[in-house]
């Protein structure tokens, strides 16, 4: 996944919602920080908050697997992910 594309994602869809990154954090069980670094495309989310934010902010997850051969994207539905 290109980091700073995610990153600009999490921080459009953040503030969409009317959400500082520390809202967010707190929903999250996580830290402003590290929120923050998600922004600016310095670090990802793991696969289990991804799965949150897709839920919370009411989007499909998109996940990028790329290996020196394929690049594959595969879409997975919200509603598939939520139990």
């Amino acid at each position: 996944m290109n980091q700073i594309k995610t990153g600009n994602f999490i921080k459009e869809l953040r503030k969409e919602k009317g959400m500082t990154q520390e809202e967010l954090a707190e929903k999250l069980s996580t830290y402003r920080r590290t929120v923050s670094r998600w922004e600016t495309g310095r670090n990802l989310p793991d696969i289990d908050i991804l799965l949150e934010m897709a839920e919370l902010f009411n989007v499909e997850l998109i996940v990028n697997i790329e290996s020196e051969t394929d690049n594959i994207a595969k879409k997975i539905p919200v509603e598939s992910l939520v139990e």
